[in-house]
């Protein structure tokens, strides 16, 4: 069922990132649409102005350029957003509306200015109505259904008055106009249908990259930090706390007689131990701090911006903790640990934990389940 678990949860995960994929696509390709549906309107009464309805096309022009300026309002209202605002389950419904909208004051207005004894006006409105429905499959790709919509909302109106028109060229364009969309649909559909799988090889190959990433970097056995993953940390981290001069502690771990535990009660014991080392260690750090395993028994922990008083507190509860837990047979589990402070004369990260692993030798020749200070 755990594997079930996560399986179900990484898709939801990617489900969830296409989602937002095809959100990010559809703003950021379907700006133009904002300019494109309003200009058309004017190219088409500009060129049909003769046989238009002057009334009618100041009124369908008026009340495009409100449709297009709250869906530019939408647009700037996206683009100023932060992107953890940027979700489907914000601007999917907003959006939707704004087209429908828009598409529908086109369509409308379309058949409101088409005059019924010009086929060379109509034939010029039905183009202009086709060539907006070929601009809605490159607008709203990511999108089938609001492809669809669009078109449906632009062509429709027209091509339905075509219909029912006497003259056999009035329903030739309507059947042909027709047809075309039918060819449309399926194209929309299939191309959507491409997109979104895309963006979902896409992000399994991010998701895949990033498990591999992290498998290479954690120690299998506790979770932390592997050797190699955690010098590669810690260095960052300890030339930014000496570029910007802050505090860096390092503390390190070791536990104590794990052979005994080993040899007394088996390797799967000493295993169990050590996962509950990781997690007395994960739980006992902060996330800007750099802990992992170095090998065997041994652990190293990075304070940045921690005093070595701060550090000698925090150490001594992880002493606290551990001798507190057991696992299964082992009744009493304890480790030593070594802190030390990076100085002036540190001139480097192993130098640092040097010191502290000095320190550490120190804690176990007192008598171990102890904590020593660098000198």
């Amino acid at each position: 069922m755990d594997g079930l678990g996560l399986r179900y949860d990484q898709e939801s995960y990617i489900a969830r990132q296409v989602r937002a994929d095809r959100l990010h696509q559809l703003f950021h390709q379907s700006v133009s649409a904002v300019f494109g549906s309003y200009l058309a309107a004017i190219m088409l009464c500009w060129l049909c102005w003769d046989s238009f309805d002057h009334s009618v096309v100041y009124g369908w022009i008026a009340i495009l350029s409100v449709s297009s300026l709250l869906r530019l309002a939408m647009f700037i209202a996206y683009f100023r957003s932060p992107d953890l605002e940027r979700t489907p389950q914000r601007w999917e419904r907003t959006y939707w509306i704004t087209l429908v909208l828009s598409a529908g004051i086109w369509g409308v207005g379309a058949l409101a200015v088409i005059p019924a004894d010009n086929l060379l006006s109509q034939a010029l409105v039905m183009l202009f109505a086709v060539g907006m429905s070929v601009s809605a499959v490159s607008c709203y790709s990511s999108y089938s259904h609001m492809t669809l919509a669009s078109i449906a909302l632009v062509l429709l109106p027209c091509t339905s008055w075509l219909l029912f028109q006497s003259s056999t060229i009035q329903v030739g364009m309507a059947l042909a106009v027709l047809v075309f969309a039918s060819f449309v649909a399926g194209a929309t559909r299939k191309l959507s249908e491409a997109l979104e799988t895309a963006f979902r090889l896409t992000r399994e190959m991010e998701q895949a990259h990033n498990i591999s990433t992290r498998a290479a970097q954690t120690d299998e056995l506790t979770g932390l930090k592997n050797r190699r993953a955690f010098f590669e940390h810690a260095q960052r981290l300890y030339n930014h706390c000496k570029s910007h001069r802050l505090p860096l502690c390092v503390v390190m771990l070791d536990m104590d007689h794990f052979k005994h535990i080993n040899d007394t009660y088996g390797h799967q014991v000493g295993d169990q131990v050590l996962r509950q080392m990781g997690v007395v260690i994960s739980k006992s750090f902060r996330a800007t701090d750099v802990y992992g395993r170095l090998g065997g028994e041994e652990f190293a922990v990075l304070l940045p911006d921690t005093s070595i008083e701060v550090a000698l507190d925090i150490a001594e509860q992880v002493t606290r903790s551990i001798a507190g837990s057991m696992t299964g047979p082992v009744h009493c589990i304890t480790a030593s640990l070594g802190v030390a402070s990076m100085e002036a004369g540190d001139h480097d990260l192993h130098s640092v934990m040097n010191n502290a692993d000095k320190a550490l030798y120190r804690a176990k020749a007192r008598g171990r389940n102890q904590v020593a200070v660098s000198e």
